[in-house]
């Protein structure tokens, strides 16, 4: 299993393998980030692996932060964001 510094499962996305390796493997330079983001990396990625020197987000204690509730799929109701961010910081955690 691929996971990613949110605590996405890599392997689960349908871009894996074409577009993209994982956020850990290109560096947190994402497709979307790049498409999307100034820095060009994912703002999750940058916070918790440059700026922070964590291996990802579950080693931060303000976990889920502001920017990591802010960062939501567009194509997820808030219903599913909030329940997909419930999983993600258990999974971070070790509690899945």
């Amino acid at each position: 299993m691929i996971l990613s510094v949110c605590g996405l499962i890599c392997n689960d996305c349908e871009f894996l393998g074409k577009s993209c390796n994982g956020c850990v493997e290109v560096k947190g330079s994402t497709f979307w980030a790049q498409e999307m983001i100034p820095d060009k990396v994912c703002p999750l990625y940058n916070c918790a692996v440059n700026v922070k020197n964590y291996n990802h987000c579950g080693s931060c204690e303000e976990l889920p932060c502001k920017l990591f509730l802010e960062m939501k799929d567009p194509d997820l109701s808030d219903e599913e964001h909030m329940e997909s961010i419930s999983t993600r910081v258990k999974r971070l955690r070790g509690e899945n």
